[in-house]
């Protein structure tokens, strides 16, 4: 395999490590005295519909038992009862969503059309979800958390959202996200920062930071959310959903913002589905997957038990948190599951090019437009360094670690020089490692994040803690987010199952075995 050549910076990584933790150590005992307790609870879900999978609830409408109106009122409730608290929910479409509700309604008891026929042609008719504020939807804002934004309205709906509602999906509204989609907090200086439903003080995570929470707090039946660097699975995890990263070109990101600006880039971005119960992930992919489901052989059965199972608890990446032994306790869990329940003996395995995985990520994520031409007019290093210090005295719309993100993208890697040759290659050998690995019936069960949800701010200080999801985007990996319970301080955690390009179907059957086994989404 190709190597980045080694030098004397190796040493100083360690120590700037090292360095790291501690400044994190004594940034997490401040945040902790700051913060305190939290004191803000989300009310309990009163509606056992809302608790229910979205298939679930397609099938209630479609046999009578409830009415599509009934289920988005209930969805409407909801979102009024918790967004005062979590600033997840940045703009509705209740109106037109009761329109289309109604015209659902009237179309099941009309009687022209069978419940076999409107479950073939329209599976999801009348279920409500929600999106977040950088997928199009006709006639809504397209922000992305950009200033610059704010007027953005959607001239068309993103595939994937025109998929859903041909299916019958109404979509209720838009959920908030960090500027430019490219941190792992949610936070924005339009719509503000949005807080965890299972302990108000933490973050929920980013890109689709919004979503993973509404999901949490059962404000739709189920959610779309994008990642190109961990932002479906990362929400996923800190809010304790499931979360599907599709493989790679298998689902459009025409209607996506920020555009992917190199077809490298549009390989690392999937659009995917967000939903509290795993057995929603596999109809909801095969809609928006299009002409490309046939690729994915989703129909197709998979016996876990004939699985391989790879494992590995930690990438040891230079700049990372070590991963939490509460994480560590649910991955050694599901290992004595499988090897329990299905006689499966899964291997564990030390791929060294992990410890690469943030350098392999910001090389790879390189091109020759500016980060900064998207969140800003004067973009050259002195218009970024002013809009800093313009921030530090309240004065500037953009976050201060998009600004950080503008600098910084002004360095590194030189986008098409020999190094990032090499580094493509070595992403490429990688890639190819995992394939042979992997096969068509292996999966790979890594963690999503190496620690629970930190306090607000405190990414910060954690910066590249997103390493083991951002790895996957670069090897255009299926990856699906699986929830095992909760911390010893009551936040979510999980594990990822990630499998071979196009095997998606081994990653969802995982999924639901483990979610029918640990208990998956518990109710904030």
């Amino acid at each position: 395999m190709t190597e980045i050549t080694q030098s004397p910076i190796s040493f100083k990584l360690k120590v700037v490590h090292v360095l790291r933790l501690v400044v994190a150590a004594v940034g997490r005992f401040f945040f902790s005295i700051y913060y305190g307790n939290p004191t803000e609870k989300l009310p309990p879900i009163t509606d056992d519909i809302l608790k229910q999978p979205a298939v679930e609830v397609a099938r209630k409408i479609r046999t009578k038992e409830i009415t599509s109106v009934e289920v988005l009122e209930t969805c409407i409730r909801r979102i009024k009862d918790v967004n005062s608290i979590l600033n997840c929910f940045v703009e509705d479409r209740f109106e037109l969503a009761l329109k289309e509700a109604k015209a659902a309604d009237e179309l099941i008891r009309s009687g022209t059309s069978s419940e076999d026929k409107i479950q073939k042609e329209k599976p999801l008719l009348g279920v409500p979800f929600t999106t977040k504020d950088c997928i199009g939807v006709k006639d809504l804002h397209q922000t992305a958390g950009v200033v610059m934004r704010k007027d953005k309205i959607c001239e068309e709906d993103a595939d994937v959202i025109r998929l859903l509602r041909e299916k019958g999906a109404i979509i209720i509204g838009l959920t908030c996200v960090p500027e430019l989609c490219m941190w792992w907090e949610t936070h924005n200086h339009i719509h503000g920062r949005t807080k965890n439903p299972y302990n108000t003080t933490r973050i929920v995570g980013g890109s689709s930071g919004g979503e993973g929470c509404l999901q949490a707090a059962a404000g739709s039946c189920f959610g779309i959310g994008s990642d190109i660097g961990g932002s479906i699975r990362m929400p996923a995890f800190f809010n304790g959903v499931f979360g599907h990263k599709p493989s790679r070109y298998t689902v459009s990101n025409h209607g996506q913002y920020p555009i992917p600006q190199t077809e490298l880039l549009n390989s690392f971005l999937g659009v995917g589905p967000m939903t509290r119960h795993a057995v929603d992930l596999k109809p909801i992919l095969e809609i928006i997957a299009g002409d490309k489901k046939t690729e994915l052989n989703l129909d197709k059965p998979v016996e876990v038990d004939k699985l391989k199972v790879f494992y590995q608890t930690s990438s040891e990446a230079p700049l990372t948190d070590d991963v939490d032994p509460d994480i560590r306790k649910a991955m050694a869990k599901v290992v004595e599951y499988l090897k329990l329940k299905h006689k499966i003996e899964a291997k564990e395995v030390k791929i060294e090019r992990l410890k690469k995985s943030m350098a392999l990520w910001f090389a790879n994520m390189k091109t020759d437009v500016p980060f900064g031409s998207h969140i800003m007019k004067n973009h050259s290093t002195f218009g970024i360094i002013v809009e800093i210090f313009k921030n530090i005295i309240g004065c500037s719309g953009n976050t201060l670690i998009a600004l950080f993100t503008a600098l910084f993208d002004k360095g590194g890697v030189e986008f098409g020089g020999p190094k990032y040759n090499r580094y493509l290659k070595v992403r490429e050998d990688l890639e190819t490692k995992f394939k042979d690995m992997l096969g068509d019936d292996g999966v790979f069960l890594y963690p999503t994040h190496p620690t629970p949800a930190p306090y607000h701010n405190e990414p910060l200080l954690k910066a590249m803690n997103f390493s083991y999801t951002a790895i996957i985007n670069c090897l255009g990996l299926p990856a699906t987010h699986i929830p095992l319970g909760l911390s010893r301080d009551g936040l979510p955690i999980g594990i990822q199952v990630v499998a071979n390009h196009n095997n998606d179907r081994l990653c969802l059957a995982v999924a639901e075995a483990l979610d029918k086994a640990f208990g998956g989404w518990k109710e904030p």
